[in-house]
């Protein structure tokens, strides 16, 4: 049993150093004597108690004294890269390595605290969208709340006092009528018009939209099945087939007479043989280059197309947006306009994708001064 410098036991394994540092030492499992000095009695009675929990729950492959850069790289790779999407993975390495990692990624899993989490969201609070700290909360919470499962820590440091520095913002932008004109008008005669259009006229997302394959348009009941996303990986130079982004996903879509219209004369051109590799011989939507255009080419594409037409950038979701909000406009229930869209919850397609515009709170103010008037 360890004591203080006044001779009072302290409990086996924590004793006080000349210095008045508490030590906390332990032999693991595998023989190793492990032993780390605090200035408070109770950090080292905490740490002592978490390195002998680890020790005994070691069965996951980590090891007493890790870092955050090594519980992440483990976490990553053998638990989430097996059982979330893999843009969801992605999103967690480019927080974890942009944001994350230069500010406690050398520190032990078991020294950090609420304070260190606070800071990192802090640090981004100039630079980055509120959106984007948003993310960046979510990946140290489910970092360390798996860790508090696999008993690698006691408790998870992102408390409820860890909070964003702002209010997520809302990081969209919406074509006006007149915007949307313009950047159509300039498209029109563009290999990429197709595209620009088909999303205008149903709202899927760009992965969904390039994923879309022949047999998925009925043409006699007029309508579009979305079944499955594809996007190009760069890390592998492969394009990568998967489900859409939720199960909500999997919906059916009518067809307008315009977009009908556009298909069908699309489909002529690939019954007369235009040229198609043959792994994408099924697919809708193909390049002069017999494949599927890059998100990367598209955003390329747009930039010159609304420098032409004297607007503002943008990016291939703002036509997903944008077209949620010209339904809203012409009067579509909300609730109809989600299972489009494929929303699990009418506050998502609401609160994220539907804009009111200048134009349209400049055209029901009309209608308020015009009731206001015969009242008067």
């Amino acid at each position: 049993m360890g004591k203080n410098l006044k001779g009072k036991e302290l409990g086996a394994g924590i004793s006080q150093r000349k210095d008045g540092r508490y030590s906390a030492r332990f032999v693991t499992s595998s023989g190793k004597r492990i032993e780390k000095y605090f200035p408070m009695l109770q950090d080292a009675r905490k740490w002592l108690a978490e390195a002998k929990l680890n020790d005994e729950n070691g069965s996951v492959g980590v090891s007493v004294g890790m870092t955050v850069d090594a519980w992440f790289e483990f976490w990553i790779v053998n638990i989430k890269d097996k059982t979330v999407r893999y843009n969801t993975a992605r999103n967690y390495r480019e927080r974890y390595r942009q944001n994350v990692k230069k500010h406690i990624g050398k520190m032990l899993m078991t020294d950090v605290k609420p304070m260190h989490c606070q800071k990192i969201l802090n640090a981004m609070e100039a630079d980055y969208a509120g959106s984007t700290i948003y993310q960046t909360l979510i990946t140290l919470y489910n970092l360390f709340d798996s860790a508090v499962e696999n008993a690698i820590i006691l408790k998870n440091p992102v408390t409820k006092s860890v909070k964003l520095p702002k209010p997520v913002e809302k990081n969209t932008k919406v074509l006006t009528v007149d915007e949307q004109e313009k950047f159509m008008e300039e498209a029109r005669y563009s290999s990429n018009y197709p595209q620009y259009f088909f999303i205008l006229q149903t709202g899927v997302r760009t992965g969904e939209m390039v994923g879309l394959k022949w047999e998925d348009i009925d043409f006699e009941k007029n309508l579009i099945s979305i079944r499955r996303s594809m996007e190009y990986r760069y890390t592998t130079g492969e394009w990568r087939v998967g489900p859409p982004k939720t199960k909500h996903g999997f919906r059916e879509i009518p067809l307008t007479k315009a977009n009908r219209d556009m298909l069908l004369e699309m489909k002529k051109q690939a019954d007369g043989g235009r040229y198609v590799q043959e792994e994408f011989k099924e697919f809708v939507f193909i390049n002069r280059k017999g494949m599927p255009t890059k998100n990367s080419t598209y955003d390329v594409h747009i930039a010159k197309l609304t420098k032409k037409a004297a607007i503002q950038n943008f990016s291939m979701h703002t036509l997903r947006h944008t077209f949620a909000t010209r339904c809203i406009e012409a009067g579509m229930r909300p609730k109809t306009l989600q299972q489009i869209l494929g929303h699990s919850s009418i506050n998502i397609t609401m609160n994220l994708y539907v804009h009111v515009t200048d134009e349209e709170k400049t055209k029901e103010m009309h209608k308020f001064e015009e009731y206001s008037i015969k009242m008067a």
